[in-house]
């Protein structure tokens, strides 16, 4: 409770922020409906060729774009914009106001910016999801209600826990904004399931940079072809993850040398 206090205190920061623009709430808006009407002529011309992408029906991979736009959302209204702050106040020395608060600061960091017209995306998402579902005639039980909500909280956590390792490098490195960028890349396959790839670059998205567990796996619970396998270990891949990047931040803070270095 004290962590969801701590977020709305900052959204309604951010939400005052965002205000002073409010243009940019038309532009998001533009730029959601933009990818995803290129995403859906992407799928138009696939299956014009087709009649499915290796098991995957063209109803489904649109499910599957929803919960791409869901989960892009999710990561740009809180996750990206507070690890890319994360990474400028260790390289300009200002985290000490983070550090010398008396709130744990891996929480101040984690959520201590929100780019809330990203908020778009979160929205938008469920919509693609429900008309999807709606065009293959499918209702969600209950089973596939939970699986579903499940695999997206274990790929939200996956997604976070790897960004803030990502950014905790920067104790570390002083330029890692590439880093972010080949992440960013990487993250753009998950338009995709990831079956459809090579074994290579499928192992790769599955374990090295895990999108396919924030995207596909959720994709595949809602579309009801999720194995219990895939689901256990999207579960078990969040709980070691979430532990490893806060010993992996806790071990980066002690590289910290601050502003009067």
């Amino acid at each position: 409770m004290r962590i969801l206090r701590l977020f709305f205190v900052f959204f309604r920061i951010g939400l005052m922020n965002e205000l002073q623009y409010r243009a940019n709430f038309f532009v998001q808006l533009l730029k959601t409906a933009f990818n995803i009407t290129w995403s859906l002529a992407a799928v138009t011309v696939v299956f014009s060729h087709t009649s499915d992408l290796n098991g995957w029906q063209p109803a489904e991979l649109v499910a599957l774009l929803g919960v791409f736009v869901l989960m892009s959302g999710l990561i740009g209204v809180v996750i990206q914009p507070s690890m890319e702050r994360l990474i400028e106040d260790v390289r300009e020395g200002t985290l000490d106001f983070a550090l010398t608060k008396p709130e744990e600061a891996q929480i101040l960091v984690s959520i201590g910016q929100v780019r809330v017209w990203r908020l778009v995306d979160v929205v938008v998402g469920p919509i693609v999801i429900g008309a999807a579902l709606y065009y293959m005639g499918r209702g969600i039980g209950l089973e596939i209600a939970l699986q579903f909500g499940v695999t997206l909280l274990a790929g939200s956590v996956i997604m976070y826990s790897f960004w803030l390792m990502l950014s905790t490098i920067a104790f570390w490195f002083i330029r890692i904004e590439n880093i972010l960028i080949v992440f960013h890349s990487m993250f753009e396959a998950a338009r995709w399931p990831i079956t459809i790839y090579p074994g290579w670059l499928r192992t790769a998205l599955t374990f090295l940079v895990p999108v396919a567990f924030a995207v596909t796996v959720p994709s595949e619970a809602i579309v009801g072809r999720l194995s219990e396998g895939f689901l256990y270990g999207a579960v078990a891949l969040a709980a070691v993850m979430l532990v490893g990047s806060r010993w992996f931040w806790r071990l980066g803070v002690k590289q910290y040398s601050g502003a009067s270095a």
